[in-house]
């Protein structure tokens, strides 16, 4: 089973989307802001880790970024899920290492197919 951590400040929206994962049969952990997202990443390695962008403490952004330069995590795909969909919104996500941007609202089925879709792409193995 897949282990996905979920970033998100609004507590309902994380709430919902654990719900849906869990229920799809993945492994949820989750994090209240960047800062601790980080933190779980290093400590858990998770397969998957899915963040929102505007966080308290570090954003969304500052963690991806964080992720990407850590050998231990590089490895580790991250999707930003935000409400921003302007281009340069999305291109500062790839910039910071992202591997998807998924806009908000989504439906249930099309977070769960998404991830589905990254966790299937082969990916190269830590570092460490």
């Amino acid at each position: 089973m897949a282990k996905i951590l979920v970033a998100e400040d609004e507590r309902d929206i994380r709430d919902l989307i654990a719900f849906t994962l869990r229920f799809a049969g993945y492994e949820v952990l989750t994090a209240n802001n960047g800062e601790e997202a980080v933190q779980l990443t290093q400590q858990t390695l998770p397969d998957l880790v899915l963040t929102d962008v505007r966080m308290p403490k570090m954003t969304g952004y500052e963690a991806c970024r964080m992720i990407k330069t850590d050998p231990a995590t590089q490895h580790i795909p991250v999707v930003f899920l935000s409400a921003k969909g302007q281009e340069a919104e999305v291109q500062s996500g790839l910039a910071a290492g992202g591997d998807e941007y998924l806009l908000k609202p989504f439906a249930p089925d099309q977070l769960t197919r998404k991830v589905a879709e990254i966790l299937s792409k082969p990916r190269p193995e830590t570092a460490a």
